[in-house]
């Protein structure tokens, strides 16, 4: 069934004339884009969406083995074969298939012959697998007349559903793309009563799970690296030419054992010519019941993606940045002076550092400088040249100091308005994307500015706060600003827009959000996941709702043994998921030591992981599957960590002598099990650390006036 605004028309493209016209295969092609991210692109151009159960999004089945103990997603066994539809993954099946589309004869002339009297995708299949969450629960029992299914033919197990796939030609379900992201879909959280099993009499409540995952967060961490592996990326193209692809319809679909009900196919029936409202009714519930195939978006067979090492060389040949994370264990740090020690009588280093527009845009505008914003100890901002595909250059990036840096009379400050007993950090500073608007926190009469890049002044005061703001952050699209403050409020602020530029903050604030006893140390925000979080001092982190200001849920890290939390720093994710770190005082052996620990949860209060440090974290960055701390090595102070939130703390114990930091480290670890993946070792300590927007260059401040630039090591070949 065609939809009206997709009816053929001269005057639009087709969906294959966006998918040729994007460069979306080309990115996946060169590992520029993941697995998961380009299937949601196939399905959207294809028609599918999320609002629409009868053309949901369509992911594969990727593994076979749901049985072992541990499972090794480098092993080639434990995956299905993507060139084959999931109704032939038991090759004893695939004659009887072919044999029953052979034989097929229908004596009224109607019926074409097909391999699957099921489909792969329809509103069944996903309210089957959802049906532990709402609205997906009571559209189920709609559909089977007000009661539940019965519990045997119930989503109940991973293991059973893969074996009655395997063990049943008739069966051709392949997977949501929840099972990649969402583990709350495999828990009963509101304890639905589903019934007992008829053969052990157990009742369905959770999802059983595969024996190598422990729990529906591990099931989801290790499906979705199974989906990103090198296997599955140089097969994935097979199964794109079952579903979206050339073998989807005629032919070639035949050969692949790939046909489907005739009227499952774009334009097999003419709805509109049907002028018999029951019969349309009836042939409309039909298509919708049974399921559509996706728009046919290639007639060619999809090109393979590349190896991940052939794309690095390709990219080191080319002269184009990689990606961090696929060089995780090769990188290389870069310095620049950016303060110059002999000329300037005291070192200004840079306490927030930002490369607002994406460097993809340099790359088209062949080498124009994207702006790199910098603020110093002093309050001195600098709009620096950044490029990071200058082929010149031996390190493949070029930074160009803003010349007005290098004189007191030109250099633009608003060191004064700041309050002199609070210690400037990145997080009191907040960038628009477009570079136009500088929003700024830490002022001496509690106010919010906004300061204009292009006109050089402060074009906004905003008065709400009650006491010193000591954090911001601002959405992905610049859409809104959220403040802390140490009157344990946060505020909400809509970020003025015109022509796609940013003009201006609201004077008002768009919501207030209650909840702290104590000030507020670290905010973060997603307009996409609708999230507001905040940490403060009291040892608590608040979950609000973005758009209503609603209060959502508390995580308190509160126990007997802290005394007192120095500072609770907090990073939100793509993936729904919260890194949160927390410097708290507790007493051991009648003695004050400094506590230093990082937690990870998902959005929902889920604790997915865990770690107790040996030193303070400075900064951090949470970026899709990988933390990034930037830490503090032999870290001592006189301060008794109660005086101001950057106040220097204790290590191991509380003695007369005051040491300076000297040394740090950035380290790398994979957010589920905080494993380490990789760490640099740094001469001075860190200030703050930023990564650019193609994930291709860690930015970081020294304390000694350095701006080190880490990215991986085009050496390999």
């Amino acid at each position: 069934m065609k939809l009206p605004y997709l009816q053929s028309n001269s005057s639009f493209r087709t969906p294959s004339d966006l998918l040729k016209a994007s460069d979306y295969t080309h990115r996946w092609v060169n590992h520029e884009m993941s697995n998961f991210e380009y299937l949601m692109k196939l399905n959207s151009i294809a028609g599918r969406s999320y609002n629409d159960l009868s053309q949901y999004p369509i992911f594969p089945w990727i593994l076979k083995d749901f049985t072992s103990e541990t499972i090794d997603l480098n092993d080639e066994n434990i995956y299905r074969d993507l060139s084959k539809p999931i109704g032939v993954q038991n090759k004893k099946f695939e004659i009887y298939v072919r044999e029953k589309y052979e034989s097929f004869e229908d004596p009224t002339g109607t019926m074409q012959p097909f391999h699957y009297g099921t489909h792969y995708s329809n509103s069944a299949n996903v309210m089957h697998y959802l049906i532990r969450l709402e609205p997906f629960t009571t559209l189920h029992i709609q559909l089977q007349s007000d009661k539940f299914d019965v519990a045997d033919r119930q989503f109940y197990s991973i293991p059973s559903s893969w074996k009655i796939l395997y063990e049943n030609p008739t069966d051709a379900k392949e997977l949501i793309p929840e099972f990649f992201y969402l583990p709350e879909f495999l828990l009963n959280m509101n304890n639905f009563d589903f019934g007992e099993l008829q053969s052990n009499k157990d009742r369905v409540n959770d999802v059983s799970l595969p024996k190598w995952a422990k729990s529906p967060e591990q099931f989801v961490y290790l499906h979705r690296k199974a989906l990103e592996s090198e296997y599955v990326s140089s097969h994935m193209h097979e199964w794109i030419d079952l579903i979206f692809g050339y073998k989807q319809q005629g032919v070639e679909a035949e050969k692949a054992l790939n046909v489907f009900m005739y009227y499952s196919y774009e334009g097999a029936i003419d709805v509109d010519a049907i002028t018999d409202p029951v019969a349309r009714n009836a042939t409309e519930g039909m298509i919708s019941n049974f399921g559509q195939i996706p728009i046919q978006l290639l007639k060619e067979p999809h090109p393979k993606r590349k190896s991940l090492q052939q794309s690095i060389k390709d990219k080191i040949v080319q002269g184009k940045p990689i990606v961090l994370w696929d060089q995780i264990k090769n990188l290389k740090a870069y310095y620049v002076d950016f303060c110059d020690v002999k000329r300037d009588e005291v070192i200004d280093p840079v306490i927030y550092i930002n490369i607002p527009r994406n460097q993809i845009k340099s790359f088209i505008q062949q080498g124009l400088s994207e702006p790199l914003i910098t603020i110093c100890q002093s309050g001195v901002i600098g709009v620096n040249g950044w490029q990071a595909y200058e082929r010149s250059a031996a390190n493949l990036f070029s930074f160009e100091k803003d010349p007005s840096l290098l004189y007191n009379r030109t250099k633009k400050s608003i060191a004064t308005q700041f309050d002199p007993n609070f210690e400037l950090n990145s997080r009191v500073f907040v960038l628009t994307n477009d570079s136009k608007l500088l929003v700024s926190g830490a002022h001496w009469d509690n106010s919010l500015r906004v300061f204009s890049l292009s006109k050089n002044r402060n074009i906004a005061h905003l008065f709400q706060h009650s006491d010193i703001v000591t954090t911001l952050a601002i959405d992905y699209t610049s859409s809104y600003v959220v403040s802390g403050s140490k009157d344990c409020l946060c505020m909400i602020w809509k970020v003025v827009q015109e022509y796609g530029n940013c003009v201006n903050v609201e004077p008002s604030p768009f919501h207030i959000l209650y909840g702290h006893s104590d000030w507020v140390t670290a905010v973060d925000i997603s307009n996409e996941l609708d999230i507001v979080i905040s940490g403060s001092k009291d040892g608590t982190v608040n979950i609000h709702s973005l758009q209503s200001g609603c209060y959502v849920k508390t995580l308190n890290f509160n126990n007997n043994d802290i005394i007192s939390f120095n500072s609770v720093n907090i990073k939100l994710n793509n993936e729904r998921h919260i890194l949160i770190y927390t410097d708290s005082v507790i007493m051991k052996s009648s003695t004050r030591k400094n506590k230093y620990e990082i937690f990870v949860y998902s959005i929902n209060g889920q604790l997915i992981s865990y770690e107790k440090l040996n030193c303070r974290v400075q900064d951090m960055i949470f970026q899709d599957k990988y933390c990034i701390l930037g830490l503090l090595i032999n870290h001592k102070s006189l301060n008794t960590a109660n005086n101001s939130l950057n106040s220097n703390n204790f290590e191991d114990n509380a003695d007369s002598k005051k040491f300076i930091d000297t040394t740090s480290k950035i380290v790398f670890k994979d957010y589920f099990d905080l494993n380490t993946m990789h760490s640099i070792r740094l001469k001075a300590a860190i200030t703050c650390i930023n990564l650019t927007r193609d994930e291709s260059h860690l930015l970081v401040g020294l304390s000694d006036g350095k701006l080190i630039v880490i990215t991986g090591d085009r050496s390999i070949k």
